[in-house]
């Protein structure tokens, strides 16, 4: 909580809290950023799934998306941090953000899980006629956190106090 104290009583948080265009520019951008994101992760999921794109190789999509997923989570991270810094303590003050934070931790272990497992065969998949059972159960455990990960982050915004 010291930390947070101190972030919040930097200069820079201070200009978050109090520009009239800083707070609405970074979100703006993280919220157009995570729109790409999301459209990405719900194109390879969707075809983890087979239930979108399967005339197209798995290994083929994922060279073609990962370069924009990366990207996409990096800018999303960085504006995420600039809004935490506007006021960490109310944030951390949430439910909502708490959740969100855990969610995301999730998100990551369930990528790390299907590149070091599933994830290590996609030329395979290239020949098979359905993907994996483990890829396909990452698909749904990647759905169902970045829909809860939205959920949550919504519910940040209507929990802070008001300005």
């Amino acid at each position: 909580m010291s930390f947070l104290a101190w972030l919040h009583d930097t200069a820079f948080s201070e200009m978050m809290r109090d520009s009239i265009w800083a707070e609405p520019i970074v979100e703006t951008i993280h919220v157009l950023t995570l729109t790409v994101f999301l459209g990405f992760v719900l194109l390879l999921d969707l075809r983890l799934l087979d239930l979108a794109m399967r005339h197209r190789r798995v290994s083929q999509l994922f060279e073609q998306l990962n370069p924009g997923l990366f990207g996409g989570f990096a800018v999303m991270v960085v504006t995420g941090l600039l809004l935490f810094s506007g006021d960490p303590l109310a944030f951390f003050s949430t439910l909502f953000f708490k959740l969100k934070m855990i969610m995301l931790v999730l998100a990551g272990l369930n990528v790390l899980v299907f590149n070091f497992t599933v994830g290590r065969r996609l030329e395979e998949w290239d020949r098979a006629p359905a993907t994996p059972w483990g890829a396909k159960a990452a698909g749904i455990v990647s759905l169902a956190l970045w829909i809860s990960i939205v959920a949550a982050g919504r519910g940040i915004a209507y929990a802070l106090p008001p300005p």
